[in-house]
């Protein structure tokens, strides 16, 4: 998950960056106001923090301009201000939740974890899609209730599919999930990851595929539909008795097998 942190002393704003990247979070800072109202307006995050004093702008009106251009990103206000009506009118200018300092580490990864959860249509911590259960507080997989052991970077692929199922994600949001803009390698490592984790989740669910791919334009996750005949560019086969030697290969299937292969040479 990717987290904007527009907070003008620096101290905060370091601790809250260390903190949420310890917890697997891709964070961005930025300690002007109009910065931030650029920042959030031009790129896609999952949680906005917001302090509201601020040198240039307070906080109030960068939240009024974002929800007045139509950025629905969810805020949570984090200030020094802890008056009911500073809380009260934060919340009904469209934050989505309010937290004062000095605050409590675990109560703000709570909130912060709460929130997206919620922006993304999801009441609870746990996603059960078909026989896949993620825990996104634990950050653990269990496939047909088994634990499954995914590397950090395949786990935190599928935790995005998760929040985002039945949306197409393109490989630069990956990128920006996984690295967030720092160092960004080429698109391909996302084929190689997404191509070891489809691996893992079919050899452990009796070869069902939950990724599909869309071609041009990226990934979705999805409950695999019975008797379907072709997911993900794969071909069903219907195979004779004594031959269980699947022999159809679609071009999809073989684009796919090349591309990766080129990924793993580089």
């Amino acid at each position: 998950m990717r987290v904007l942190v527009i907070e003008d002393d620096q101290g905060t704003a370091k601790a809250l960056q260390m903190m949420l990247q310890s917890e697997g979070f891709v964070c961005d800072t930025t300690a002007v106001g109009e910065d931030g109202l650029d920042i959030a307006r031009h790129y896609e995050y999952d949680l906005i923090i917001l302090d509201l004093m601020l040198p240039d702008i307070d906080g109030y009106e960068i939240l009024r301009r974002l929800r007045a251009v139509q950025v629905t990103t969810p805020v949570l206000i984090l200030s020094g201000l802890s008056d009911i009506d500073d809380k009260i009118k934060g919340l009904g200018i469209g934050a989505d939740d309010y937290l004062t300092k000095p605050f409590n580490k675990d109560e703000l990864l709570a909130r912060v974890r709460a929130i997206i959860r919620r922006s993304k249509g999801h009441s609870n911590s746990v996603i059960t899609i078909g026989r896949i259960r993620i825990d996104l507080n634990a950050k653990t997989v269990e496939a047909d209730a088994k634990l499954l052991r995914l590397t950090g970077r395949e786990y935190a692929i599928l935790e995005l599919l998760a929040i985002r199922k039945g949306a197409t994600l393109s490989k630069e949001i990956f990128l920006n999930h996984l690295y967030g803009g720092m160092e960004e390698p080429e698109f391909k490592i996302i084929d190689v990851f997404v191509c070891k984790l489809r691996k893992k989740l079919a050899d452990a669910l009796s070869g069902e595929n939950y990724i599909e791919t869309v071609w041009g334009r990226g990934y979705v996750l999805r409950e695999p539909k019975k008797d379907d005949p072709l997911v993900d560019g794969y071909q069903s086969p219907k195979v004779s008795k004594g031959n269980n030697t699947p022999k159809i290969k679609t071009d999809a299937m073989e684009k796919e097998s090349i591309e990766v292969k080129k990924a793993y040479q580089a």
